[in-house]
C-alpha cells in the first residue's frame, strides 16, 4: 500500500528522510481493526518525528501520521482516537505503532469514534489531535464557562485556531496574541473579540491563558490573569524553560495546568459539539498521498493557516 513514511532521522533537515512509497499491509491484533483511511491531518508532531522526538532510529521505516478519518471494517465511517494506551502508559501513531499517513491503519477498535455525516473525512480528521487538545484545554482542563475571559497565545498555530473557533462557538471573550497584523486579523475572523500584539497590555484580565508557545510568552500569560486565575500548558514551541516567576503565582493563587491530547470520550464530545454547534475546522490546503511532501513544507514553513489536510482515493 502507497504511505508516507520516515526513513531516516535529522534534526537539522527533518524532510530529508520522509519518503512516499510502497509499505507492507497493516496486520491488526485482537482488539484492532484495520480502517481504510479517507483523510489524514498533518501536525508538528510530524515534523518533531523526522527530527527524532518520541521516535527512535530502530523503529524506522516508519508511517509517519496521528489523525486520521475513514472507513471502518463494519462499513462505518470513523474518526479514529490517536492515544493508544499501552499498559498504563500512551503513545500517538508514528511513535511504537505505524501511523496514519497511508491507505490502511490499524488501530485499536475502542479508538474509533463515528463521523457525523455534517463533516467530511478531511474536516473530520482535523480533529484528533489539534481541536481535542484545544476541547481540552478550555473546557476540561481551563474549566471555562460562557461569557468567562480566554487568552489564547500565539494566533495562527493550529491549537490557537482551534481554540479561537471552540471558545467563540462557546461564548467565551476572547483575546489573542500574535507577533503579525496578519495573524490578528485571521483570527478576528475567527471570532476573536480583543488583539493584542505579543507582550503588549491586554485589555481586561482573563480567567484562563491557553498556552502552547512556552518561553516567549510565559511571562505575559501571568501577567495577563486575574486573581486565581489558570494557565493551561499544552506546547512549549518556543522553548520549555521559562522563567517560574513563583512570587506571582502563590501571591495570586495562580493554577499551572497541564494538558495533553484527551481521552476517547472527550473526542467523542468535541464531534458531537462540531455538529451541534456547526463548526468546522478551518482546512489551509488538502494535498495527495502522494504530494505528500509538498504538504510538509507548507507545515514546516509556517505558511498555513489551518490545517494541512492528505486526501486518499476512494477507490
Amino acid at each position: 500500500m502507497l504511505a508516507v513514511y520516515a526513513a531516516a532521522l535529522d534534526d537539522s533537515d527533518p524532510l530529508a528522510g520522509l519518503r512516499v512509497g510502497e509499505r507492507p499491509e497493516p496486520d491488526a491484533p485482537p482488539d484492532w481493526e484495520v480502517i481504510e483511511v479517507r483523510a489524514a491531518a498533518l501536525n508538528h508532531h510530524d515534523l518533531w518525528s523526522l527530527r527524532g522526538v518520541g521516535l527512535d532510529a530502530e523503529r524506522l521505516p516508519m508511517i509517519l501520521g496521528t489523525d486520521a478519518a475513514g472507513i471502518a471494517s463494519d462499513g462505518r465511517e470513523v474518526v479514529a482516537h490517536a492515544v493508544i494506551p499501552e499498559g498504563g502508559r500512551w503513545s500517538l501513531p508514528s511513535e511504537r505503532h505505524q501511523g496514519t499517513f497511508a491507505e490502511r491503519v490499524a488501530l485499536p477498535a475502542a479508538n474509533l469514534v463515528d463521523k457525523p455525516t455534517e463533516l467530511s473525512f478531511e474536516e473530520a480528521a482535523c480533529l484528533p489531535t489539534a481541536y481535542l487538545t484545544a476541547y481540552r484545554m478550555l473546557f476540561v482542563r481551563g474549566g471555562l464557562r460562557p461569557g468567562q475571559r480566554v487568552l489564547v497565545q500565539g494566533a495562527g498555530g493550529g491549537v490557537a485556531t482551534a481554540a479561537v473557533q471552540l471558545a467563540a462557538a462557546a461564548g467565551l471573550e476572547i483575546t489573542v496574541t500574535s507577533r503579525s497584523d496578519e495573524g490578528l486579523e485571521h483570527a478576528r475572523s475567527l471570532g476573536a473579540h480583543n488583539l493584542v500584539p505579543s507582550g503588549e497590555r491586554v485589555p481586561a484580565r482573563v480567567d484562563v491563558a491557553l498556552e502552547t508557545v512556552g518561553e516567549a510568552s510565559w511571562a505575559h500569560s501571568l501577567r495577563a490573569l486575574r486573581d486565581g486565575g489558570r494557565i493551561v500548558v499544552a506546547g512549549a514551541t518556543s522553548g520549555p524553560n521559562p522563567p517560574a516567576d513563583l512570587r506571582r503565582v502563590f501571591i495570586r493563587e495562580i493554577e499551572v495546568l497541564g494538558s495533553s491530547m484527551g481521552t476517547r470520550e472527550e473526542l467523542d464530545r468535541l464531534v458531537r459539539f462540531m455538529r451541534v454547534a456547526e463548526v468546522r475546522p478551518l482546512i489551509d490546503s488538502v494535498h495527495a498521498l502522494a504530494d505528500a511532501p509538498d504538504a510538509f513544507r507548507r507545515l514546516q514553513a509556517g505558511e498555513a493557516q489551518g490545517k494541512v489536510v492528505l486526501r486518499l482515493s476512494s477507490t
